[in-house]
Parts: structure tokens; C-alpha cells; sequence
């Protein structure tokens, strides 16, 4: 991230952050795997099934207001006050349509035992709802050391109810429970850790300012979300539950490692470039900086999860799960470039242009729907083909303002990243090389690890890698600092 005026506060954020997203979504990785070998692929698909519906009402909840608030340079307790009230009836008021639409639902999947899940999975939005406003005050104000113990005690207590219910044979309600205690924990230790309550205050004028530029943006999630979880929807309904759920499984190794790098830079980019909207010039610094820092950091665990896929599967699930290695390859590819999306996106927010944001993301789904109607017919490998083209077009056209906005156009931006995604592929191809040996593949997977380790490390050293160095830097004055305490 960026040093200067607010560079310790954004830096001591984004650790804070990550080591909340490390922490727990390493939990739920763990308990994710511990239920794969407990429970039948099936099952996987047909919560994945139930999250599409759940996953697009929530954007309802998470995105407009919550971020007009972290924008608005001026926001105070009657903004944060009138949003609070706002979602609490407006999330009873989705939950309601939910509870009595979950019998369609089900009915579309064929499957009328899908409607007691849906009501009870519907219950995370209303708690949401309730959560959304403590989320946008601690982002706002750069307090990510209280997601930390939100988040984590969610996660770990959740994970325990998971497993205990999953080996009492309760199947996929143990991974209902296990989803609705989790958010339900993690937002009442939010409100006990984080200050802010709200007052008995409410104003349509406030909300109307808020939703002039929030409205924009929640659009554009929704169209976001609707479209990936288009791509599940068909997948469960032209093909089958396990189908999905290799495709799913698959998603969720190359995401663990996104949720922690890339979204732990989103959450503090955003409020840290609100911050200073009027200075363009920061702002490019800050885009430049958190691009490059985390594709040096994401694109050698992406290439190194892509080129060991056969053994890392082998070794934690059970071999019924082989068949979704293809899958994770190309979505760890796709992943690979998710830090360009999300600096260029934070950037073009950051400055107030929701509506700029909007239009790309009419744009970016207009090709995306086209490719996913194209390869729909051709099998769930192609269905995933076509999201990493897509991705790529998207890009694009996501860096597309920046050249104007900030002058930090696509090529500028690809001269900076290049090095480190040729350097992390060179490395995975060396490390892939080593499943030739014809060894176990826990032997395997020992030394392709720290193999790879190795190669990216010594190659960015060896060819002086700016991002390298930064982060040295950046590790000493940690280190510093804390033997000066």
C-alpha cells in the first residue's frame, strides 16, 4: 500500500484485515475439507443450489448505502443512523418475500426439500442487515482489528457446530447451521467490540443523498453477482448437483487465497482512497501500489495452486473429487488477474464516478452473458473456459477510465505487473515437472512447496523486483517497530 500520510494507518489495516481473512477462511477451508470426506458431492451442490438465491439477495443488503457512507468525506452518526433503520426494514421486508417464494424455488431445482433450507438460510439476511452499518463505520474509519475477533469467533464456532452436526449424520443442515451461526456470532461480537450505535434518528433527505450515489453501485453488484451465480444456476440445472459441486470445490481453493490477499486490499483500499479523492495523483500512486503489490503476492500461489491441483487433490479429498482439477486450473488463471479489476474499480469509486462504475459493469456482463450462453452447450469445462476469456476482456475495460480518471492506462499497468505473473508461471512450470518423477504425491507435494517457494523468491531478488524490496521494507519496520514496544 501507499507510505506517506496515511500509509501506517492503511498498512496496519490491510495486516489486520488479512490476517482476518487468513484466519477464517483457513477455518472454513479446513472444515470444508473435514465435511467433504464426511459428506456426498450431492449434498455440496445443493446448498450451492440454495446460495444463489440467498447470495443474490444479499447484495441487497452489503453493497449501495453501506459503501455511500464510506465515500461521503463527510458522513456522520445521523448518515450511519438513517442507513441502520433503512436495512432493518428492508431486510425483514426480502426475508418476508423469501420465506413465502422458497416453494418456487425449490420447485425450479425439482426439488421441494429445498424449501425448509431456503427459509432458514434467509435468516443471514436479516442478521446482515443488522451487521451491514458496523461493517461501513469500522471500513470507514480503518478499525479492521475488530473484524478480526468478529470474524474468527464466527468462523471457529460455526465450524464446530458444522462437524459436530455433520457426524451426527444431519447432512446438509450441518452446513445450514454451520453458514447461519457463523454470521450470527460474528455480528454480535461486532457490535460488542465496535462503539458505534446507532441514535433514534431517520431522514429521507440523507438517505436520498446516500442513495444518489449508492444506488449505482448496487446495481452494479447486482448485476455482478446475478452473473456468477447465472453461471452456477445453469451448471446445477442443465447438468447436475455433482457437477456443480466440482465446479464449486473447485472455485473454493483458488478464492481462499483471493479472499485473503485481494479482498483484504479491497476493504482498505477503498475508505484509505475516499480519503484522499481530491488528490489524483495519490490516488494513481495508491492504485499502482496496491496492483503490483498484489499480483506479486497472488500470482506465484495462484501458478503454484494451478500446477500442483493434482496433488494437493489427492491428498485432501477423497479421489471422487479428482474430476474438478481441470476446473481449478483455468479459474486459477482467471484469478490470477483479479488484483487489476479490483485497484482500477476502487479507484474509479474512490473518486465519486458510481456512475462510470455502473456502465462498465453493464458493459463487462453483456460480454460475459454472451460467452456463458455460447459455451452453456458444450459442458461445465467450457462454462469455465469462457469465464476466464471474459475476465480477460474485462480487464480491459475495467482499466479503460483510469487512463483519463488517473492517467494510469492498461498498458502502463500490465509493464507493471508482467515481471511478476512471467516470474510466478516460469516457477509453476518448474514445479509441475516434478509430478513427472513418479512419486507419492505427499513426497510430491513436499517438495514442489518449498521448491516453488524457492524459485520465486531467488528470482525476485535476482531480478531486483521493486515489489520484493517494498515488502522487505515493510516487514523490517514491522519487525522494528515491535522490538522498540
Amino acid at each position: 500500500m501507499e507510505k506517506g500520510v496515511t500509509g501506517n494507518k492503511v498498512m496496519n489495516s490491510f495486516l489486520w484485515r488479512l490476517f482476518e481473512r487468513v484466519g477464517a477462511k483457513g477455518v472454513e477451508l479446513i472444515v470444508s475439507l473435514v465435511l467433504a470426506n464426511v459428506l456426498d458431492p450431492d449434498l455440496f451442490g445443493s446448498i450451492a443450489l440454495v446460495l444463489v438465491v440467498i447470495t443474490i439477495l444479499q447484495v441487497f443488503v452489503d453493497s449501495g448505502l453501506g459503501n455511500a457512507l464510506i465515500q461521503k468525506k463527510d458522513s456522520d452518526n445521523k448518515d450511519f443512523s438513517t442507513v441502520f433503520f433503512f436495512n432493518i426494514v428492508f431486510c425483514a421486508i426480502l426475508y418476508t418475500l423469501l420465506f413465502f417464494t422458497a416453494p418456487l424455488f425449490a420447485n425450479f431445482y425439482e426439488d421441494p426439500s429445498l424449501t425448509p433450507i431456503i427459509r432458514v438460510l434467509g435468516l443471514t439476511i436479516i442478521i446482515s442487515g443488522v451487521k451491514n452499518v458496523q461493517i461501513a463505520y469500522v471500513s470507514k474509519n480503518l478499525m479492521f482489528k475488530r473484524f478480526f475477533f468478529s470474524t474468527l469467533g464466527g468462523t471457529i464456532f460455526a465450524a464446530v457446530a458444522g462437524i459436530i452436526l455433520a457426524l451426527k449424520g444431519y447432512g446438509m443442515w450441518a452446513l445450514v447451521i454451520q453458514s447461519v451461526s457463523n454470521t450470527a456470532i460474528d455480528t454480535i461480537i461486532l457490535w460488542i467490540t465496535v462503539k458505534w450505535k446507532p441514535e433514534f434518528y431517520f431522514s429521507f433527505k440523507r438517505l436520498k443523498v446516500l442513495f444518489g450515489y449508492g444506488w449505482k453501485l448496487l446495481l452494479s453488484s447486482l448485476l455482478d453477482t446475478g452473473y456468477t451465480q447465472l453461471r452456477a444456476l445453469i451448471i446445477g440445472k442443465k447438468y447436475t448437483e455433482e457437477d456443480l459441486a466440482f465446479y464449486d470445490r473447485a472455485n473454493q481453493f483458488p478464492g481462499f487465497i483471493t479472499a485473503n490477499i485481494n479482498t483484504s486490499i479491497d476493504s482498505v483500499l477503498f475508505p484509505a482512497m475516499s480519503g484522499v479523492q481530491d488528490d489524483k495523483e495519490r490516488v494513481k500512486s495508491m492504485t499502482r501500489r496496491a496492483m503490483k503489490t498484489s499480483i506479486f503476492l497472488m500470482a506465484p500461489m495462484m501458478a503454484g495452486l494451478a500446477c500442483c491441483s493434482t496433488s494437493i487433490v489427492k491428498v485432501i479429498l477423497p479421489d471422487v473429487w479428482l474430476p474438478l482439477v481441470p476446473y481449478m486450473v483455468i479459474l486459477c488463471i482467471s484469478y490470477t488477474f483479479y488484483p487489476i479489476h479490483t485497484s482500477n474499480l476502487n479507484a474509479i469509486k474512490a473518486l465519486g464516478r458510481s456512475d462510470i462504475f455502473l456502465k462498465l459493469e453493464v458493459i463487462k456482463k453483456i460480454v460475459g452473458i454472451s460467452l456463458l450462453l455460447i459455451s452453456m452447450w458444450y459442458g461445465v469445462f467450457a462454462i469455465t473456459l469462457s469465464l476466464l476469456v471474459s475476465d480477460f476482456i474485462c480487464q480491459i475495460i475495467n482499466s479503460w477510465p483510469n487512463k483519463k480518471l488517473i492517467n494510469y492506462g492498461y498498458l502502463e499497468q500490465l509493464k507493471d505487473i508482467l515481471p511478476s505473473i512471467i516470474l510466478a508461471w516460469v516457477m509453476g512450470g518448474i514445479v509441475y515437472c516434478v509430478g513427472f518423477l513418479g512419486m507419492n504425491e505427499y513426497i510430491t507435494l513436499a517438495i514442489q512447496v518449498p521448491l516453488g517457494v524457492a524459485i520465486y523468491t531467488l528470482g525476485a531478488k535476482l531480478f531486483k523486483m521493486e515489489s520484493f524490496d517494498y515488502l522487505l521494507d515493510v516487514i523490517k519496520s514491522i519487525i522494528g517497530k515491535k522490538e522498540q514496544s
